[in-house]
């Protein structure tokens, strides 16, 4: 690509004229697969992010979640959420031949899993394509959320496989550092745009996830508006006060500790590492607030778009700033 590549804080939204009457009557909610959940947004299936006791609370209230897959065992987290009847079940896997084990252990127990993301820095590789064709013959019913990817051939080869959704972003969440070790990125807003312009041949779009570089909630409006179908945070909800990032005291203000998935402090050694440590601020919030205020943002954004749903931000243009 030869363009300027953007970022979404080098965007603005363009209002639209509304007959809305009020915002509160604006429908942030999404349908996933004959699913119903409240808004388009997903925290990052990170160590500091999101954990069972979490995950249980957005399946039981109708948010979309993915479950990490760091330092725990999927098949036991399985079985709970099976022997619990959680209404979404959506967990991670990696590639390893363990991971496969793993997945025929939960295939032997019969227990059902809705989603599985195949979450891997790099997604464009054989190994992430031979995981996909193995999930489909061994777990039929089940949706599968591969990536990360960052560029339309790469969303294309994953689709075509069998992926349903496909997370695109690399490089651009705040704790990762591959853009500085490696100088392989691009910025979220082009990202998406370039990615979400992929059909099938039976002319289906594949449907992409925006994963990284949200800062505030009007990102998640333009994500949406650059043709994101979801969109994945994680330092707006590690900074949460019942996030599982670790809690600290910096100069008399909470802060939480939020790290990278590459990085030294989820991996536990130095090798290959592609992320880092932030101190962040507490929002002061609890997840249930937080996703209270952003359904409020987005509500007030699809009213600034001029429709009644999500659907309008494929009408909304911008600006560059």
């Amino acid at each position: 690509m030869t363009n300027k590549a953007l970022k979404y804080s080098d965007v603005c939204l363009i209002p639209n004229y509304t007959e809305c009457e009020s915002r509160k009557h604006c429908d942030t909610s999404i349908n996933l697969f004959g699913n119903h959940y409240k808004l388009p947004i997903i925290p990052a299936n990170m160590k500091s992010v999101i954990d069972m006791k979490l995950a249980k609370w957005m399946s039981d209230n109708d948010y979309f979640y993915i479950m990490h897959r760091f330092d725990n065992d999927i098949a036991e987290n399985v079985a709970i959420a099976n022997s619990e009847n959680w209404k979404t079940i959506s967990f991670s896997i990696g590639i390893q031949d363990t991971d496969k084990d793993k997945l025929l252990k939960i295939k032997s127990r019969k227990h059902k899993i809705h989603f599985l993301t195949i979450d891997i820095a790099h997604g464009y590789c054989k190994r992430m394509i031979d995981m996909i064709k193995f999930i489909k013959q061994n777990f039929e019913d089940t949706k599968i959320i591969a990536g990360n990817v960052s560029t339309p051939q790469a969303v294309r080869s994953l689709a075509e496989s069998g992926a349903d959704f496909v997370k695109v972003g690399i490089g651009q969440g705040s704790p990762c550092t591959t853009k500085d070790k490696t100088g392989f990125t691009m910025p979220m807003f082009s990202c998406v745009k370039w990615c979400s312009d992929v059909t099938l041949d039976q002319g289906n779009r594949v449907p992409i996830i925006a994963d990284g570089g949200i800062k505030c909630n009007g990102d998640i409006a333009k994500s949406l508006v650059a043709g994101a179908s979801m969109a994945m945070a994680g330092g707006v909800f590690a900074a949460c006060t019942d996030s599982p990032a670790l809690n600290m005291n910096i100069n008399g203000a909470n802060h939480k500790a939020y790290y990278g998935s590459a990085s030294a402090e989820n991996k536990g050694h130095n090798n290959h590492i592609e992320g880092k440590l932030n101190h962040i601020q507490s929002n002061s919030m609890t997840l249930e607030e937080k996703l209270f205020e952003i359904t409020q943002d987005l509500q007030s954004a699809i009213s600034y778009g001029g429709g009644e749903s999500i659907d309008i931000f494929k009408e909304v243009d911008y600006h560059l700033i």
